[in-house]
């Protein structure tokens, strides 16, 4: 297995999902390392001004495509060492407005990919997330807990349920044909290059604070999250594909500072200096159609701390001004 090996020598990975917020810091972070990187994306929620710094450089090589395509998988998986699958849906409003798109992307893709890697034997670490905790019984959410799903006329849980396939899917790959296989459940993970269009809570807000339009919280915005800065999450999942003992496992990934939404907004207009206002919408005005949301999402972080000593360095003040800065980079 390739983990254990990426301090020592020079690899070649392949980020699918490449394109996309935590895809491209992924990127970043392994070039910077001295290893080579090719990028599967077919730009559908991901965008070439991610990686735009990193298209030329010699470790780095970026393919147009979706990662459905069984022909182009396995050629580039043939290429390289190992491989980050982070390819998927993003976002509560896309999720809701396309669970067709939703479903097929995030299991047909996750079955092209394990099927390609255990024909070339590559080790597979794959973004799984906080979504398949359901109605989540139990806070802080441990990995091995039980869950509870909505009922599936809810659009709202097909992300759920397909993210869960995945992860069973990953866990046969690695029981049945020992093929390394590591899940990684992400929290709220949040920084520069993400973007709100999609209904991500934190670039939304800046966004409306910098412009001076009121802050749409969703619900009463007593509901609570804990939001990671990407640079973190990235550490992390390179720890781990570092980390033999972490293949057949599953991690939640995130930070356990718990913030209510409502106190998200006031900190984002406190830091922006804004004028803005809080303006509560239902969620049927927000999505137009009913909603199940959690009051609480906590990971409970005891077996990636005692497996990568996990330990974020960006506090939650730190996170929104770097969201911040790079939306006045961004806009000016």
């Amino acid at each position: 297995m390739l983990a254990g090996m990426m301090g020592e020598m020079a690899e070649r990975f392949l980020i699918t999902g490449g394109a996309g917020f935590i895809g491209s810091h992924l990127a970043e972070r392994l070039i910077d390392a001295g290893h080579s990187v090719v990028v599967l994306d077919d730009l559908s929620t991901g965008r070439t001004q991610n990686i735009s710094h990193l298209l030329g450089h010699a470790r780095f090589q970026f393919v147009r495509d979706s990662v459905e395509s069984e022909s182009t998988v396995n050629t580039l998986m043939a290429s390289v060492d190992s491989v980050f699958h982070l390819a998927s849906a993003v976002g509560v409003q896309l999720i809701v407005d396309q669970p067709v798109r939703t479903i097929r992307t995030t299991i047909h893709g996750t079955e092209v990919v394990l099927e390609a890697a255990s024909r070339f034997g590559r080790p597979v670490l794959i973004t799984s997330s906080s979504e398949v905790y359901g109605k989540g019984a139990r806070v802080p959410f441990s990995e091995d807990d039980d869950v509870v799903m909505g009922p599936t006329k809810h659009t709202r849980w097909c992300y759920a349920y397909a993210k869960g396939v995945d992860e069973f899917i990953g866990l046969a790959y690695h029981k049945q044909f020992a093929l390394p296989v590591t899940i990684v459940r992400l929290f709220n993970t949040v920084g520069p290059r993400q973007v709100g269009m999609y209904g991500m809570v934190l670039p939304r807000f800046v966004g409306a604070a910098l412009t001076g339009k009121p802050i749409q919280v969703y619900g009463e915005g007593t509901q609570t999250r804990c939001f990671c800065h990407v640079q973190d999450v990235v550490g992390a999942i390179v720890a781990l594909m570092e980390t033999p003992a972490s293949a057949g496992q599953v991690f939640n990934l995130g930070s356990d500072e718990e913030v209510s939404i409502d106190e998200l907004a006031l900190r984002v207009i406190q830091l922006t200096g804004s004028a803005s206002k809080i303006e509560h919408l239902t969620y049927e005005q927000a999505y137009g159609q009913a909603f199940d949301d959690l009051q609480r999402r906590v990971p409970k972080l005891d077996r990636i701390r005692s497996v990568v000593k996990f330990n974020p360095k960006h506090d939650l003040d730190e996170i929104i001004r770097s969201v911040i800065e790079d939306h006045r980079r961004v806009v000016g």
